[in-house]
């Protein structure tokens, strides 16, 4: 499978848009491998650069200006909106990473709580390769680029979400920091 193939199905190759989404899937799928390296993780890594690079394909049905964006939807409906173009191009398991890689994966409690325009059903990452990608992708916004952002910043941004997203942080944290 080749992502790249998929993301140009959808947006226009040399576009800010195409740029904005590539830097930012590269630097998500770079980080994710370099842990895997880093802590000798036991999981798939061609899944874990496939599905990195395409975590955030539905970015292109919202309406961000400020990222040349200008669908319809609100950005915290990228996610599900990716999964199902994940789904059908019949890549199912990838479709699970965009749908759970939203802050740290939301609950159903936390789409009613919010009131989030989301279908209500649980979206928190599951798998190792979920949680990889989920971890990787906080430390990076569309806006800096390929800058990473120091751990300091993102705990302030995680915790700032609530107790059980920061708890969520701080384990991961022991897994691959």
């Amino acid at each position: 499978m080749n992502s790249l193939q998929i993301i140009e199905k959808y947006y226009q190759k040399n576009t800010p848009l195409y740029e904005i989404l590539i830097l930012h899937s590269v630097s998500v799928a770079q980080k994710a491998l370099q842990i895997i390296e880093n802590k000798q993780l036991d999981v798939d890594k061609n899944f874990v650069q496939e599905a990195a690079m395409l975590h955030d394909i539905g970015i292109f049905l919202t309406n961000v200006p400020s990222i040349h964006c200008f669908g319809t939807h609100n950005y915290i409906e990228h996610g599900y909106l990716g999964a199902e173009i994940l789904r059908a191009e019949n890549l199912p398991i990838h479709a699970l990473v965009c749908e759970r890689h939203t802050g740290t994966g939301l609950t159903i409690q936390d789409i009613i709580d919010k009131k989030f325009p989301l279908p209500l059903r649980d979206m928190q990452p599951i798998s190792l390769e979920e949680q990889l990608i989920c971890y990787a992708d906080l430390f990076f916004s569309k806006t800096k680029f390929n800058k990473e952002e120091p751990i300091e910043k993102v705990r302030e941004k995680v915790a700032a979400w609530g107790e059980k997203s920061i708890e969520k942080f701080e384990n991961w944290n022991k897994i691959f920091l």
